[in-house]
Order: C-alpha cells, then structure tokens, then sequence
C-alpha cells in the first residue's frame, strides 16, 4: 500500500498508545482481524494462526500438514525459496542445492513453465503432462516406503522466474497429492493481498473450483511491519491441537501488529489497490510487449496485475 501509509502509520501510532501486550492477553483487535481475513477467503479456510514472519509461517505450515496427515515428505518446485529457518532452506532447491544438498524426505517436481520448462506452449496439454510429474514423483516415493505429507509451492513462482502455472494445473496436483494422503499448501507470502489484479490470491487464478488446504502470509500483509499468517481448515487445526502442545507466539497477533493488518486491507479496499494492480499492470505488460517486438533479447513477457517477468534470452 506504499512506503509509510498516513493510515497504516496511525493505526500503528494509536494502538501503541493504547495497549500493546504479548498475545497471551486477549484483545479484540486479533479476532477482528481474523474476521477480516476471513472474508477475503474460501470460507473453509477459517482457522488462523498469526507470526511475524513469512519464514514462520511456512514452517508453522510445514508442522500442520506433518501432524494431520502423520507423513513426513514434502514436495516442491524446482527453484523455490520458501524461506530461512532450517526446516526451509530444507525446501527451497534454490537454497539447498549451494548447501548441504537434497534431504531425503524432499521430491523436487518440475516449475510449470510452458516457455521454458519440459513442456511448453506447443504442448497438446502442458497441464496434465506438469501434474503427471508430480503424480510419478508421489509413486516413485511409495515404492521407496515414503509418504507424501504435502505439495508446497508458491502460487506463482517468484524466484523460479515469475511464472504463471497452467490454470488447472494445480486442481490436478491436488488431486494426487490428496488421494496419496498429502496436502496442498499455497505460499501467498509474495504474491497475495491483491497483487495479481483480478483476484485477492493468486491461487483464485487457477479456477474457482481450486482450494488450497493452508495458505501462508508474510511480506504485505504488515506492508514492512513484522506480520504473517497461517490460514487452514478446522479439520486440520484439530488434529494440530489434539498433540496438547498448544501452539504459541509471543507476538504472533499482538494488538498493534493486528491494527497495522486492519488498516492496511482498509486501505487497499478503500484505495481500490485490486484493481490499480490490474490497470497498471495491463499498461506495463502493454509497453513491455512493445519493447519484445523492437529487441530479440527479450523472449517472453508474462504476468498478472503487478506479477511480472520479462525473459531475457540469448
């Protein structure tokens, strides 16, 4: 919502003012927000858990989908960064291949990339030929004894090359991961809050019909203040709750930091920031296309709203 937002910064200012205690002390601001949240959501996404990080929230994500579905094995995109607390870099090929290498437990499925990746835009159906990928790495992973706990990827890949996956494609990655006892977890951490445009989640680009079972936050939801979430399904909060080791976070849902994630889905409604990411974005997308006719080093300008990459090719 842009560098110091008067309405962010007073929320913050006033709050502080008021109260601002660790989250062991109740206070309205937390179930507001919730609320609040909750709207821009399917509505079985209804249980929240508030951080102050991206990277926590992922790892949070990580030990719900371990603890509900009592499998260990996570599958990721190839050159994802999903964060940098240990259990991540563990996740994130981009990070793991400069360091201690491929745990065991981590399958690495193919970016679905229809201008570079293994099947592209000539492709008779670049989506299931992307799912099947998956599907093979889950069999492969039976015959070995393993269990898949989860499919984890960002929306839209963001250090992968700002791509835009197949719409469906993620509807079919569900499936077999679902049917092999998994979960779908959808990283939003870069691409939510309305950046996309046309829709609040990226996710929401693949078709109505497509539900994630967890969907992380960080980075805009605080616009630069220490904010993040964990939104899941009842079913899968139960079976996290039945351990008894309840799950706490000193600041996690603090009243200000509450107040600072009201105001700023106040101000991108208010501002109608959805669908200035769609206008700008379109012009951008529009003047970028022009720049691809004029240089043979620009070979493919992909995106949505303010999510965009121009590919550079020799």
């Amino acid at each position: 919502v842009g560098h110091c937002h008067p309405d962010v910064v007073k929320a913050a200012h006033e709050q502080n003012q008021l109260l601002n205690t660790n989250s062991r002390y109740l206070h309205d601001n937390l179930v507001d927000y919730a609320g609040r949240l909750s709207k821009t959501l399917p509505e079985k996404l209804c249980i929240f858990y508030f951080l102050n990080s991206g990277s926590e929230a992922n790892d949070l994500a990580l030990r719900l989908a371990r603890q509900y579905t009592k499998h260990e094995d996570v599958i990721v995109l190839d050159h994802a960064y999903h964060g940098h607390l240990t259990s991540l870099i563990d996740i994130s090929p981009y990070k793991f291949r400069n360091l201690e290498g491929q745990k065991e437990w981590v399958h690495v499925a193919p970016v679905p990339d229809t201008y570079r990746g293994l099947y592209r835009e000539d492709h008779e159906d670049s989506v299931t030929a992307y799912a099947n990928e998956v599907k093979n790495i889950i069999e492969q992973a039976r015959t070995r004894g393993r269990k898949i706990a989860a499919f984890f990827a960002e929306s839209l890949p963001s250090v992968g090359g700002q791509i835009i996956p197949p719409a469906g494609y993620f509807q079919k990655v569900a499936e077999h991961v679902r049917k092999a006892g998994g979960i779908f977890i959808a990283d939003e951490i870069q691409v939510g809050f309305g950046r996309v445009g046309k829709h609040f989640w990226a996710f929401q680009l693949q078709g109505e019909d497509f539900i994630p079972d967890i969907v992380t936050m960080g980075k805009p939801i605080g616009n630069g203040h220490p904010l993040a979430c964990v939104a899941t399904t009842k079913e899968i909060a139960e079976a996290f709750a039945a351990t008894g080791v309840e799950y706490f976070n000193t600041f996690g849902g603090n009243p200000v930091s509450c107040a600072i994630g009201l105001a700023v889905l106040d101000v991108i409604e208010k501002e109608h920031l959805q669908a200035h990411a769609t206008e700008v974005g379109n012009f951008l997308m529009k003047l970028l296309k022009e720049q691809k006719i004029k240089h043979p080093i620009i070979g493919d300008v992909r995106g949505s709203g303010l999510f965009i990459g121009v590919d550079l090719i020799k």
